[in-house]
């Protein structure tokens, strides 16, 4: 994710994409698969954690089933 020109580093677990997708245990070879189909929805994810965190230099932003609210899934 980007913050003007400063990149910021994203994470997201297995179980947050899958939660995302509406599915369990996509096999690890289809991860990246799955996370360019749902690529704007985990940026808008990470973007709003962002926003509602501290300012942190080298922070980074991890996203979990919890950041998945029903409306997204």
């Amino acid at each position: 994710m980007m913050n003007g020109d400063q990149e910021i580093e994203c994470q997201i677990s297995d179980a947050a994409l899958d939660e995302l997708a509406g599915t369990r245990g996509t096999a690890s070879m289809a991860r990246q698969a799955q996370f360019v189909a749902l690529r704007d929805a985990v940026e808008q994810i990470a973007s709003d954690i962002y926003d509602s965190g501290p300012m942190v230099k080298g922070r980074t932003i991890r996203i979990f089933t919890k950041h998945i609210s029903k409306e997204q899934s």
